[in-house]
């Protein structure tokens, strides 16, 4: 357990000085004014030492040469500020620049990632990795990167100046470090695996409250809030219960290291004081090595805070690493060509797919769609209407055959230029924060305001925009959430109208207008669908009754084919399926 941990570590860190690669100038210019700051803070104890041994005894003051050291003090004081404040920022810019890099690079890869990553992921946890965790990354690289280096040399800086003042004492420290640095390793050996979990549990918790609350009508239709209540409960106490666990761990480092610093500080008092009276050194020297006894335990009480502080942004980094080495979507072939208008032909050779390996779906689907078809695809939920759309916007693509869009197949295409040839109306809208108008024009952003228009009007969406304040230029929520269901789906027919595509999808596309106006936009469908290839996804039979063709589909496979009346004279599935909906006329 412990080699696999050290490993991942290990590779966190390989992955984090990649990043920090482009900035190496910085870095060694931050590590030099780390340098200047620990060498003048280890020479002002010398300085104190010296002032000390001029004041003798009464009147054996030597004011001279007190007031220079005092001088040489206030300089070295000074120099220590500014490289510090040099250090602090140039440790700001690198982080944040870094930080900026791998949140930029997670957005972009989650662009990349395949939709099954999306479908397969709670998008809370996909969210607590770009924001939550990048940000605790951020403040445990921020806190720990120069204080672990000045750490370390001021240790090794002390060391140095208590051997030039007396190799004895030197020693007594020397040999109490191994209990600091026992006590430091005992504690991050436990805290890692604890900020992961943490981190986890976090990523958890925003899953369940970005759930909860992007669905709260959902919660309150069906008086899910009590059970909604207990979920959050439960995962709010594991969050608890690891944090407290984590914190605990991190808060006993500062008390267990003064406890050891006190212990060295108590030793060479005890020591220096013999010393001293033996004649072995000045009271001045005792001084400094008290100082330096305070600043050689003093890095290890900061070093053991900042390794709780790394043990946790590496866990966090870690997270972040594994989203981006999820493998990216496969990209377009090099030779891969721009689909540039579609005639409309769609041809399915011998197509199997499924989501799960050991789960069939889709299985050996043969089909042939000339130019200008109106397909319909009815069936039960969950017999592979929707993954057939999928596979035809290759959001997955196929396990065996081929899928070929106007002769060419599919995985010969640009992916932007295929689905560019697609127009997609759901029964789940599509709307994004911003204007009416954008998200009409969220397809063609360089339309005018009279297309935008005219594609509203043969929506018939113009009437309830202009009755709201701001008319096109009403900004709306994110999904919509300040608009009916109703108007959202008319915006998303109103995007199709604007882009005429050369082949349409439509799934349950009026399945939230109200019936007059449905009649409308069905007849508005009626004219963008002629001479274009459609694809129409139905759960009511009376919608599709004029279609050229009805795939009637079963558990992935394709059972019935043909027109309205051909399916009925079969008196076969399609038959129960239409008598089961009208029956009672």
């Amino acid at each position: 357990m412990k080699k696999k941990k050290d490993a991942i570590q290990k590779d966190t860190v390989r992955r984090l000085l990649v990043y920090l690669r482009p900035y190496a100038l910085q870095i060694i210019a931050m590590l030099l004014c780390a340098a200047v700051t620990v060498g003048f803070t280890l020479y002002a104890p010398v300085l104190i030492g010296q002032g000390v041994d001029q004041i003798a005894g009464a009147d054996q003051v030597n004011f001279d040469r007190l007031w220079q050291i005092l001088l040489y003090l206030t300089a070295t004081v000074a120099v220590t500020a500014l490289a510090q404040w040099l250090m602090n920022l140039l440790t700001n810019q690198v982080t944040y620049h870094v930080v900026e890099d791998i949140r930029s690079q997670a957005f972009v890869h989650l662009e990349q990632v395949p939709i099954g990553y999306v479908d397969q992921n709670q998008p809370g946890d996909i969210l607590s990795r770009i924001v939550t965790d990048v940000g605790q990354f951020s403040d445990g690289l921020l806190m720990g990167f120069t204080q672990l280096f000045t750490g370390v040399a001021s240790i090794l800086g002390t060391i140095g100046f208590m051997i030039s003042i007396n190799g004895k004492i030197a020693l007594l420290v020397i040999l109490l470090t191994p209990v600091s640095l026992f006590v430091a390793s005992f504690i991050a050996s436990r805290t890692f695996h604890m900020f992961q979990v943490q981190s986890e549990k976090r990523a958890d918790m925003t899953s369940l409250v970005e759930e909860l609350v992007g669905n709260q009508r959902v919660v309150q239709a069906f008086s899910y809030e009590e059970r909604g209540m207990k979920r959050f409960d439960q995962v709010n106490e594991e969050l608890r219960v690891w944090g407290i666990k984590a914190l605990f761990f991190s808060a006993i480092t500062n008390p267990s290291t003064r406890f050891v610093n006190g212990l060295v500080y108590t030793g060479v008092s005890i020591l220096g004081a013999f010393i001293v009276i033996g004649g072995g050194m000045s009271v001045g020297q005792l001084i400094s090595f008290l100082n330096y006894a305070n600043q050689y335990t003093k890095p290890f009480n900061e070093i053991s805070g900042v390794i709780t502080e790394l043990e946790n942004a590496l866990a966090c980094a870690r997270r972040i690493f594994d989203f981006l080495e999820t493998p990216a979507e496969e990209p377009d072939a090099p030779d891969a060509q721009v689909l540039q208008e579609a005639d409309g032909s769609v041809d399915l050779e011998r197509v199997s797919f499924s989501y799960v390996p050991q789960t069939p779906l889709l299985q050996d689907i043969t089909i042939r769609v000339k130019p200008g078809q109106r397909i319909a695809v009815v069936g039960p939920t969950g017999c592979g209407k929707t993954t057939l759309i999928n596979l035809l916007m290759r959001f997955y693509d196929v396990d065996k055959g081929e899928i070929r869009i106007s002769g060419r197949p599919v995985k010969q295409l640009t992916r932007d230029s295929l689905r560019r040839n697609f127009g997609m109306v759901l029964q789940e809208t599509w709307l994004k924060s911003g204007t009416i108008a954008e998200n009409i024009a969220y397809g063609k952003p360089d339309a005018s305001r009279q297309e935008i228009e005219q594609a509203a009007r043969q929506a018939y969406a113009h009437g309830f925009i202009q009755r709201m304040k701001d008319g096109y230029d009403t900004w709306i929520a994110e999904d919509g959430e300040n608009i009916s269901q109703g108007q959202k789906q008319l915006l998303c027919i109103a995007r199709v109208m604007l882009m005429r595509p050369p082949m349409l999808i439509l799934d349950e596309a009026t399945s939230s207008i109200d019936t007059r106006t449905e009649v409308r936009v069905q007849q508005a469908f009626e004219k963008l669908m002629q001479g274009r290839t459609s694809f129409v996804v139905a759960h009511r039979l009376s919608t599709i009754q004029t279609a050229d063709r009805i795939l009637v589909m079963k558990d992935g496979n394709i059972i019935e084919q043909g027109t309205h009346e051909e399916l009925l004279a079969m008196d076969g599935f399609y038959s129960q399926l239409y008598q089961s909906q009208f029956a009672h006329l």
